[in-house]
């Protein structure tokens, strides 16, 4: 499985239609606080917008809406593997990307044979008051290691001069959020990030 090196993460699909006409090629949908209905209504939006655009679209929490509309990837983090039916989601070859912050959660992911692995925080992150400290590089390559093949996401704090390095240190994918939706100009940074990870 081959994943763009640039992983932007945005909260609602009015960004994906700023943003994917750019050439991002792999993006995660992370919506929150929505009922049922308007997570399907913001999936399906999303869906369409990636379908279009060519990109890989992957959905955050809402596992039930990735089912119904027929999305092909959804990212879980430890919580929500607690309440997920991920039976489900093989029966309907969707994939699984799943959260980790310590080798306890990472096991987790593992038994769950998790598609992707994500590592958080790798930098201090203001995006989420964390109980965990910034990972560091030395664990982005211990957990590149530790899981082989399959996908590493370096997340947390990342900026673009932080990127080069977390790909040093073994990861295969860089997730960004606030380095782009808290930027002035949010459209030239994500220029700039495509060029820098291509």
């Amino acid at each position: 499985m081959k994943l763009d090196r640039f992983y932007p993460i945005f909260e609602d699909a009015s960004w994906l239609r700023r943003m994917l006409p750019l050439g991002i090629k792999l993006v995660q949908l992370r919506a929150k606080d929505l009922s049922a209905q308007a997570a399907l209504e913001e999936v399906t939006a999303a869906r369409d917008l990636c379908a279009l655009h060519g990109t890989q679209l992957i959905v955050n929490d809402h596992w039930q809406a990735a089912i119904d509309a027929k999305c092909s990837y959804v990212h879980l983090g430890q919580e929500d593997l607690d309440i997920a039916d991920v039976s489900a989601l093989r029966r309907h070859n969707i994939r699984i990307g799943i959260s980790t912050h310590d080798k306890a959660e990472l096991d987790r992911a593992l038994s769950f044979d998790a598609d992707y692995i994500a590592l958080g925080p790798v930098y201090p992150t203001i995006l989420k008051k964390m109980k965990w400290h910034q990972q560091g590089l030395d664990r982005v390559t211990e957990w590149k290691r530790l899981i082989g093949e399959r996908p590493l996401i370096a997340i947390g704090g990342m900026t673009i001069e932080r990127a080069a390095l977390a790909f040093a240190a073994g990861a295969d994918v860089v997730s960004v959020v606030t380095d782009i939706t808290l930027n002035a100009e949010p459209e030239a940074q994500t220029r700039t990030w495509i060029e820098a990870t291509r």
